[in-house]
């Protein structure tokens, strides 16, 4: 068997191939990125006014509930309170003046 040649520098691709191939892979990269769309944004821009919409809508009534609570458990105390300070009234006179 005949001895191989002694092996040379490598050789560098032609400036046309890597221009080529930079192209190529810029075309390909730039239609992945356009045909998928980004994490997180899977709800349509149209439809975004109507989500905060809905969102605001539903904090209000939130809000609207936890004033009610907050006026109902004010109200009850007022009338504990008072019910105590009657309770304290009415055992310090004796019962029979």
């Amino acid at each position: 068997m005949a001895p191989l040649p002694p092996c040379g520098p490598p050789r560098s691709p032609p400036p046309r191939l890597l221009l080529l191939l930079l192209l190529l892979s810029a075309t390909l990269l730039g239609a992945q990125a356009r045909a998928e769309p980004a994490a997180g944004s899977a709800v349509p821009a149209q439809s975004r006014p109507c989500v905060d919409c809905h969102a605001f809508e539903f904090m209000q009534r939130a809000l609207q509930d936890l004033r009610k609570t907050a006026y109902s458990l004010d109200a009850r105390t007022e009338s504990l309170l008072l019910q105590a300070e009657r309770r304290a009234l009415c055992a310090c006179w004796p019962a029979g003046h």
